[in-house]
């Protein structure tokens, strides 16, 4: 809903003394009789047919006040709308050799990567990236709400046909480039969600707590599914509590896709409400200016007064 609150030339409004004071003199002044050739003569005041001789000659001015309104710029401000606040997703797959072990009826990559596309249908209007990592990283999608790069990219990166390079696992490193990526967004919440199955040396001798920090400084969240058998590293577990995140561990293809419901269910959508703006409202004054410059018409064809 719209409401005229300003002008962006309130001074103009002084101006409309002008129609104030033609009004003023136009229900005020005396005379404006109908004189008629009758010797010593009495008239009689009709006052019905003077006020409405005077309404008439009072359009005139109202146009003139709608004009100097228009001239002064009205504007409406809107009310604030409730937006959906987007979130920043970054995705954070590990593609070492070992993530082709069997994992229910697929291996390991397969049911993560099913998962991950499952899970883009609860957050319309998220922006998503997608980085793989083993000992080397590759951002594959960038941030953006279109999820189709997604649905293309497994057998793409699939482990068994990556180079030697991408064999081992360094999550450190991953997350760290993950973080570049997501410092560059300005707006919105900052995530990360790390499937991964294996250790990785480059979190141990206190480097997790360094790099749960910058994390942490940065706003980002992480959150991440162990998806191998035994305990879920230590290392992870604390780089998600100092970053505001679960560790999640799935037994099976069951237990992962109700692992990315609940982390939709963490992330919570968040509404925001937007400024409100201003912006030009001519057309109530539009609208009064065409009625009044209709009824100026109207009465020009006979309300009007006659000095014979």
């Amino acid at each position: 809903m719209e409401t005229i609150a300003i002008f962006r030339h309130p001074s103009a409004l002084f101006l409309l003394v002008v129609p104030a004071a033609l009004l003023l003199w136009t229900w005020t002044r005396r005379g404006g009789g109908v004189a008629l050739p009758f010797d010593h003569g009495r008239r009689r005041s009709d006052t019905k047919l003077r006020a409405l001789l005077a309404s008439c000659e009072s359009l005139g001015a109202l146009l003139l006040a709608v004009v100097i309104l228009m001239l002064a710029g009205p504007q409406a401000t809107t009310e604030p709308a409730s937006k959906r606040a987007l979130t920043n997703i970054q995705f954070c797959v590990d593609v070492s050799g070992s993530m082709t072990a069997k994992f229910g009826a697929q291996d390991r990559y397969e049911a993560a990567m099913d998962a991950i596309n499952g899970f883009l249908g609860f957050r319309e209007g998220d922006a998503f990236g997608l980085t793989f990592f083993g000992n080397s990283v590759l951002h594959w999608v960038p941030l953006t709400t279109d999820v189709s790069a997604f649905r293309c990219a497994p057998p793409f990166m699939h482990p068994r046909g990556l180079p030697n390079w991408f064999g081992g696992t360094e999550i450190g490193k991953a997350l760290r480039a993950c973080r570049k990526v997501l410092i560059e967004r300005e707006e919105g919440d900052r995530m990360i969600i790390l499937v991964t199955d294996g250790y990785s040396a480059d979190l141990s001798g206190g480097n997790d707590e360094v790099v749960a920090r910058e994390l942490a400084a940065d706003k980002i969240t992480v959150v991440a599914v162990h998806i191998a058998e035994g305990q879920i590293p230590n290392e992870i577990v604390r780089i998600c509590a100092l970053t505001g995140g679960e560790a999640y561990k799935p037994e099976d293809t069951d237990g992962l896709a109700r692992i990315f419901q609940r982390i939709d269910a963490m992330q919570k959508t968040r509404l925001e409400k937007s400024q409100p703006e201003a912006t030009d409202a001519y057309g109530p004054f539009c609208i009064a200016g065409l009625a009044l410059l209709g009824a100026v018409l109207l009465a020009a064809f006979g309300l009007r007064y006659t000095p014979w």
